[in-house]
């Protein structure tokens, strides 16, 4: 599996498919009035899709790297109970069936490995392909090291387990960021409904107060630049409450 894509299930793409078509219902009405402009925003379902494509994307690498750090560390673990790098693998496989469900994207992984050793395939190639396949910097980097220790001759049961502590830490700090962010990211996405929101309440307490803003070039120009600094100021937000480490 390539953790860089990500193709869509039958279900994802009509439920996204859905969420667009409320959310161009909801602009062309609340912006223009006009049939006109929902059909003007269909094509942008491209881009939509590409956007939660990448947010799927996103979500999936987070998880699978958590994965594979405990999968390290069952690694680290049966490697200090004195078994071969190899055979590690095979053991490390059996813990994290207590862990994970057989389809699982670490026991799919660690069951494609323990085939690929069995089949005399070298480990360092099988990390090297995973690393890339995963685009993780993480994973890239602990298959960089493993490789380099395998052919020097290093202390592997050592640096497994140096490698796999900064990973912890690592995966520790980005917890406490996103529930230190927990709270702004909900804030934020209330700020985000704000003006929508107050748009919805003037036209039903006061429904022909915005008529004005409607059917003519003026009102259709102001509230195009209303709409483009609403989504300018979404996509900001979701920018600086979006931190990685």
């Amino acid at each position: 599996m390539d953790y860089r894509q990500y193709k869509f299930s039958k279900k994802e793409i009509f439920c996204n498919t859905g969420a667009f078509l409320m959310l161009a219902v909801a602009v062309s009405y609340l912006f223009y009035r006009s049939v006109l402009a929902f059909l003007l925003c269909l094509p942008a379902l491209g881009v939509f899709l590409k956007l939660r494509r990448r947010e799927y994307i996103r979500r999936r690498r987070r998880e699978f790297a958590t994965q594979f750090l405990n999968g390290m560390q069952a690694v680290s673990v049966a490697l200090s109970a004195g078994y071969s790098v190899e055979t590690a693998f095979a053991e490390a496989s059996k813990e994290l069936a207590s862990m994970y469900k057989p389809e699982a994207m670490i026991m799919r992984e660690f069951r494609y490995i323990v085939i690929q050793l069995g089949m005399n395939r070298n480990l360092e190639e099988l990390l090297s392909g995973l690393a890339a396949r995963s685009g993780i910097a993480d994973i890239q980097s602990f298959a960089a090291v493993f490789s380099a220790a395998k052919r020097t001759g290093g202390n592997l049961i050592a640096i497994i387990r140096n490698t796999v502590q900064c990973m912890k830490q690592k995966e520790e700090t980005q917890r406490e960021i996103q529930t230190c962010l927990a709270a702004k990211k909900m804030e934020q996405n209330i700020m985000s409904l704000v003006p929508a929101l107050i748009l919805i309440y003037v036209q039903m307490m006061s429904p022909g107060f915005l008529d004005v803003m409607y059917h003519n070039a003026a009102g259709i120009l102001i509230m195009s630049l209303c709409l483009g600094v609403y989504v300018l100021a979404w996509l900001w937000g979701r920018k600086i409450v979006n931190i990685e480490v």
